[in-house]
Formats: C-alpha cells, sequence, structure tokens
C-alpha cells in the first residue's frame, strides 16, 4: 500500500519548493535525499526547486532549524526564496509564535522578519568575501568554454560567482551556467549570476543554481549580486534586483573598506496549494 503525505507548495518570485512537517518525511520510508528528489520532479512528482522540512533547533536560544534539499538531492547551506517562504509557513503553521524570530541553516542563524503587508525581509547576515570555500578574495578571471570573465566571488553560506556584463544575461546563463557550476575554482560547485546594470538602483540578474540549473529566482544570488556591484562601484546600497520571476530589494550598507554589514532581503512569499501526495 502506497503511503500519502501532506505537503504544501509554496514560491517566492518562481522559485519553487515543497515544504511538509518532520512526522510527514518520517510516514514517506525514504531518506531526504530520496524524497527531494522524487517530489522536485517536475514530470514525476509535485516538481520544484527545492524541498524544505522544519525542525526542532538542538540550541535552545535558537527558535527553529530546517532541512533544506535541491531538487537534485543535495544539500543546500542557504536559500533566501525558501527562506522567505519557510517564515511564512512555519508562522501560519504556529511552529513559531512571533513574526521575526531565528532560523537554524547551514549557512548559520539567519533572521526572517515578516512584514505587515505581507512581504518577508531576511537578515541574511553579513556576506563573505573569502572562505574555504571561495579559495580567492576580489575580482579574479575565469575562464569557460570561448569566453575569459571577470568574476567576483561571493559567499553568503553558499557560494556564487557574479559576472556583470553588458549582454543578454539569460543568454549568458544558458550557454554558460553549466561549465562555471563546476570549474575547478569552486570545490563545492557554485551558483552563478549573471548581471547587467539598468541604473545605481536596479539591476536585471539571471542565475544558474548549483544543483538545479537555471530558475527564476536566487535570494542569495540576488544579495551577491549586489554586494558584487557595490563592491565594483556600480550601483548604490539599496537595489531593486529583476529575476526571471519578479523582483526582490536588496539592502546592504557595506562597501569595500568596510563589508562587515548585514545584508537584507525584502519580498513576497505565496502559497500555490496544499495537499496529500500519494508516493
Amino acid at each position: 500500500m502506497k503511503n500519502t503525505i501532506k505537503i504544501t507548495k509554496m514560491q517566492g518570485c518562481g522559485n519553487d519548493f515543497v515544504i511538509l512537517d518532520y512526522d510527514e518525511f518520517q510516514k514517506a520510508n525514504l531518506s531526504m535525499e530520496e524524497l527531494a528528489k522524487r517530489l522536485c520532479d517536475r514530470h514525476f512528482g509535485i516538481g520544484a526547486d527545492g524541498m524544505i522540512i522544519p525542525k526542532k533547533s538542538e540550541d535552545k536560544n535558537i527558535d527553529i532549524a530546517w532541512y533544506f534539499y535541491n531538487s537534485d538531492g543535495t544539500v543546500a547551506q542557504m536559500c533566501g526564496n525558501g527562506m522567505r517562504c519557510f517564515a511564512k509557513y512555519v508562522y501560519d503553521k504556529g511552529l513559531v509564535d512571533k513574526k521575526e524570530f531565528s532560523v537554524m541553516t547551514g549557512a548559520g542563524i539567519i533572521k526572517p522578519l515578516l512584514l505587515d503587508n505581507g512581504n518577508v525581509r531576511v537578515d541574511m547576515g553579513i556576506p563573505i568575501l573569502e572562505d574555504e570555500k571561495i579559495p580567492f578574495k576580489g575580482e579574479r578571471t575565469l575562464k569557460a568554454l570561448d569566453e575569459t570573465f571577470e568574476i567576483t566571488p561571493v559567499s553568503m553560506g553558499n557560494p556564487h560567482c557574479v559576472i556583470l556584463t553588458e549582454n543578454d544575461p539569460m543568454k549568458m546563463a544558458l550557454k554558460y551556467g553549466a561549465t562555471i557550476e563546476k570549474h575547478e575554482y569552486f570545490p563545492e560547485k557554485t551558483n552563478t549570476e549573471f548581471v547587467k546594470i539598468i541604473s545605481k538602483n536596479e539591476i536585471d540578474m539571471r542565475v544558474f543554481e548549483r544543483g538545479c540549473g537555471i530558475t527564476l529566482a536566487c535570494g542569495t544570488g540576488a544579495c551577491a549580486s549586489v554586494v558584487a556591484c557595490v563592491l565594483n562601484n556600480l550601483t548604490e546600497q539599496k537595489v531593486k534586483v529583476n529575476l526571471l520571476g519578479g523582483s526582490v530589494f536588496v539592502e546592504w550598507q557595506g562597501n569595500s573598506e568596510n563589508p562587515n554589514k548585514n545584508i537584507f532581503l525584502i519580498g513576497e512569499a505565496n502559497y500555490s496549494f496544499v495537499a496529500d501526495y500519494m508516493l
């Protein structure tokens, strides 16, 4: 007899997620990796960019934690759009009883705030310009296929390779994203953002996410892109980021002289449906 589990589908700017409680996961009799691949499959499953499972924090000073898996079954340290959806989900379910709370993730503690207008503001922490996942600092050249790029590497707990371009960022992501994802510079692979400057307060960004491919949006990628733009003196510190699936706002008071400032992501989180799913 097949198992049935209760799932919720949510999305932020088209970046979509299957969310289920831990007790529903236990009914599945599958590993989290296997369940993520099954549920996220767009032909034989529900279809999503990732799977999220809330869990009780082992630290009494932290309100809640999560398991986050990409659609290919790999673990992601952090996801900005996923965090906005997660925040609304756990608040509406009564798993937390306040609109601002702390979440333990693979990238450390993240603090979302549910705003009165329905949006969610996420304190994404301090961008990292050099760590073990990105073994070099500042701008660097990278060869991919027929092109050599000037890149700005940024970690938001997960690695990002930001490329500023005057070309169509979507065409660039389609052509070069898969190659850069697996470049030797990035031992844990990388998310790659192609960014076109519109004005001092607006950019277009397209992303090739590691473990997912082209997605409609990426919250950590939006943050990394704004960091790269500010470091290169191309934008102000509050920027509208236009993604394939919509727009978010990013605020960062840091700069090249003082980068140790928290960065904030603001955007929507929406329900798609709730359903009983037969495995």
